[in-house]
């Protein structure tokens, strides 16, 4: 049976059906498997993948992870062979001994120090001399050590001729005039890493794709007994991703949705420029890029970077939200380098960065752990990805 709207019906029919196509989508979204992102959330941030980082094959490891998971979900890989896409480039790791002690106290690394991400290794007891009041340096040897506030560490494609160690204020009992350390670095010149790509190709209109993107990598271990979970930054938005996948190889949709995750976004963006600079898919082909990072929270709202560009599409996001209350808010921002929609941006490829906001603050800590990472809003996060790709497709 065909249906026939009159004219001045139009306008509630077609409200009618958008609000029917969102209760679809609530109710296949709300019997997603929040379970599902807890236990990949938990895989990746385990000392399996030592922090998905530099050393003990932590990075490859879950490299193998997300390949196995599209594989399983039936995506296919973006050239035609090989879901892995290889590069590599510099980058300074700690693998071995990490071992410091301050006035003849033996200090907790990751907690009560790091060593910075440039540093080169050293093995020496010396003595310290105050620069100022939270800098000081070794009488006899190229050792620094800072005073810090909070600890948050990186990665780095370069090696100093000096060793930095960043010492947490909160440690100190009386200040520092003594210091023994035995740190060891690895500079390695050509570190190989790869970006993960899998697609579910339209059935209708195939060569219009939508990009969802996150970066699985973290910062890897320090030394040999400690190393970063990431769990927010970014296994949260590789989760997310996931789910996303997981979803959509099970209903395709009218155009191809393809799924990046990129590796060395911790080390400089790398992973997503090599990806512009080598596309798997045609640039031009791309309708919109969604970046998810750090979305494990969400209690006070997110905030979309590009947002103030692409003033049509927000408009759009903000619409589904408001009509749905999935999250509280969504704060506009303008354009930013902070994660990995910047390089397709600069090609022109219409992108957002979404960021979710509240909730824990650990950053680039040991304590960015899975256990205290509420995914706030998760199953609302999905169904407003999900109603938003459904509207763009229109």
């Amino acid at each position: 049976m065909r249906l026939y709207i009159l004219p001045a019906q139009s306008f509630f029919m077609t409200r009618i059906v958008f609000l029917l196509l969102f209760l679809v989508i609530g109710v296949y979204c709300s019997a997603q498997d929040l379970t599902y992102a807890q236990n990949t959330l938990k895989e990746l941030t385990s000392s399996k993948y030592w922090g998905r980082g530099y050393t003990k094959n932590g990075m490859a490891k879950a490299a193998g992870f997300i390949e196995n998971e599209f594989k399983t979900f039936g995506l296919l890989p973006m050239n035609g062979g090989s879901y892995q896409q290889h590069f590599s480039f510099p980058v300074n790791t700690f693998p071995g001994k990490v071992i410091l002690s301050i006035n003849g106290k033996k200090l907790e690394p990751g907690k009560d120090f790091i060593v910075h991400q440039s540093s080169k290794g050293i093995n020496v007891t010396d003595q310290l001399l105050p620069i100022d009041s939270t800098t000081f340096v070794g009488k006899s040897s190229k050792i620094t050590l800072s005073l810090q506030p909070k600890l948050t560490w990186s990665v780095s494609q370069k090696e100093l001729e000096y060793t930095l160690i960043e010492l947490n204020k909160a440690t100190l009992t009386a200040i520092p005039t003594h210091i023994k350390v035995d740190i060891e670095n690895q500079y390695i010149s050509n570190f190989s890493a790869a970006n993960v790509c899998g697609i579910v190709k339209g059935t209708s209109v195939p060569d219009s794709v939508i990009v969802i993107t996150a970066h699985y990598d973290h910062l890897g271990g320090m030394g040999n007994k400690i190393y970063f979970p990431g769990a927010n930054d970014n296994a949260s938005g590789v989760s997310f991703l996931l789910s996303l996948a997981k979803y959509y190889a099970a209903n395709p949709p009218k155009y191809s949705i393809a799924f990046i995750c990129f590796a060395a976004e911790e080390a400089g963006l790398l992973g997503s420029k090599y990806f512009t600079e080598n596309p798997l898919i045609p640039l031009e082909n791309i309708r919109f890029l969604f970046n998810v990072d750090m979305v494990g929270t969400g209690e006070t709202g997110a905030t979309v970077v590009n947002a103030t560009v692409h003033t049509k599409e927000f408009a759009l996001l903000n619409k589904i939200n408001d009509e749905n209350k999935f999250l509280v808010k969504i704060n506009p921002r303008g354009k930013a380098a902070n994660s990995d929609h910047y390089f397709f941006s600069e090609k022109g490829v219409p992108s957002f960065f979404l960021y979710t906001q509240g909730g824990i603050t650990a950053y680039h800590d040991v304590f960015d752990k899975a256990s205290t990472l509420p995914f706030t809003v998760y199953e609302n996060l999905f169904k407003l990805f999900v109603g938003f790709n459904t509207t763009l497709m229109k």
